[in-house]
């Protein structure tokens, strides 16, 4: 399976139900709020904000929380504090949040309000109180998914009985509803589209940067994607150890190449997409040889994916980092061979290491949607990178990425001519 239909609504077709969507998210919300004894949540990173409010964060407001942050209260609809005087364009934008509800945040931007931090957070701390008193759950637990030096000082003058509200929030998000998968599908999708445009984009002279800016400004062009995180093009020596980054390195005949998709946005949902090229002549064995074993890592580790399974299972098929590289401990290797959730954020649960994994197994459900990847390399010289992203069914599981991954992309106009090439 693919995407199922295109990415633009219609009145012919049923797609993604937006409205479905957004209602799920709120009581699934709920359900693991109440589940874990809370009386409210209070949500401050993007990711939440989203999933309980259907409302977009600004890419300026990103990674600044207190900017803008949303409560869910007992049984109530979500209330959103928008930054500014926004809240009247929410009004006219986001009809499924009652106008009553939409109100101004009280910031002081992590402390960057200086003096007046301890002003606007006690003007935060009242308006979360009566958000509190409004739904009927005064007084009792409030789960939190960020928390300053600021907000504890006021929430003990104010007996706010505080609790962890992230782990609710990310069980939360863990389980995908049928809507969601599909907007995982569509990510797929335009991770295959870009790693193709990649293909063709590559040869020898090009730097690492402008294949980045060139990827950069064929996603934005796809209808729907709001952000691009990141384009990682890495090449020649900068792929083992993988730097996980982009410079303007000039790009050479016989070099590996690899490329992530980290977290193109397509209406919240996020992709990571790693596939591995060689431009300008065929990989030598060597290369060959150990892009197999990084892809037998994967697949193997792909091969364990089921409901029910758990991350143990999962992590148990990759090899230990020690053995490997001759690092000091798993940690050294973090990300080399790596699992995490995708959804509204890059990590949503589950996230599988052998850092974590084997000794803190965490079970494998039915709609949980993230990416496998597995990396070599000799140091200095080249590395590779492979990445798959599924969503896990109740008897089976789905690839969305689907850019070849068998061997490594060759990207040569001239099979054979570049042969001589070391």
């Amino acid at each position: 399976m693919g995407a199922n239909f295109g990415i633009a609504g219609m009145d012919w077709q049923q797609r993604v139900n937006w409205d479905r969507m957004r209602e799920y998210r709120i009581e699934r919300a709920r359900a693991m709020m109440k589940k874990h004894g809370l009386g409210a949540v209070l949500c401050m990173y993007d990711e939440n904000v989203r999933y309980i409010t259907g409302t977009l964060t600004p890419g300026w407001n990103r990674l600044k929380p207190g900017l803008r942050y949303a409560m869910l209260c007992g049984d109530g609809r979500p209330v959103l504090f928008e930054q500014g005087d926004i809240g009247f364009q929410i009004e006219r934008h986001s009809p499924w949040i009652p106008k009553e509800n939409v109100r101004h945040s009280f910031a002081w931007i992590k402390g960057a309000a200086g003096p007046a931090s301890t002003q606007q957070v006690n003007k935060f701390v009242k308006a979360v109180i009566q958000a509190m008193k409004d739904n009927g759950v005064a007084g009792q637990k409030l789960g939190v998914d960020f928390v300053d030096i600021n907000m504890i000082n006021v929430f003990k003058e104010n007996n706010i009985n505080w609790v962890d509200g992230m782990t609710p929030m990310m069980e939360a998000r863990a389980v995908k509803s049928q809507d969601e998968q599909e907007c995982f599908r569509i990510v797929g999708a335009i991770g295959d589209a870009t790693h193709w445009e990649c293909m063709k984009f590559l040869r020898p002279g090009v730097t690492e940067n402008q294949v980045t800016a060139h990827l950069m400004e064929y996603l934005y062009n796809i209808p729907g994607m709001e952000d691009v995180e990141d384009v990682i093009v890495s090449s020649g020596p900068n792929t083992w150890p993988n730097w996980r980054n982009f410079s303007d390195r000039i790009i050479q005949p016989g070099d590996i190449v690899f490329m992530d998709l980290a977290a193109l946005t397509w209406n919240g949902y996020k992709s990571c997409y790693y596939r591995t090229y060689c431009v300008g002549k065929e990989p030598s064995q060597e290369q060959k040889d150990t892009y197999n074993t990084a892809l037998g890592w994967l697949y193997d580790s792909i091969g364990a994916v089921k409901a029910g399974a758990t991350t143990r299972d999962i992590a148990s098929k990759w090899p230990s980092a020690m053995e490997t590289w001759g690092y000091e401990d798993e940690d050294q290797a973090a990300a080399n061979l790596w699992g995490h959730g995708l959804g509204l954020a890059q990590y949503d649960p589950p996230v599988i290491s052998r850092i974590w994994s084997l000794d803190h197994p965490i079970e494998i459900q039915e709609g949980m949607t993230f990416a496998l990847e597995t990396q070599h390399g000799k140091r200095f010289r080249y590395g590779v990178r492979i990445e798959e992203m599924l969503i896990v069914k109740k008897n089976e599981i789905e690839i969305v990425s689907n850019f070849p991954v068998k061997q490594i992309t060759v990207v040569d106009p001239l099979p054979g001519y570049g042969d001589h090439v070391k």
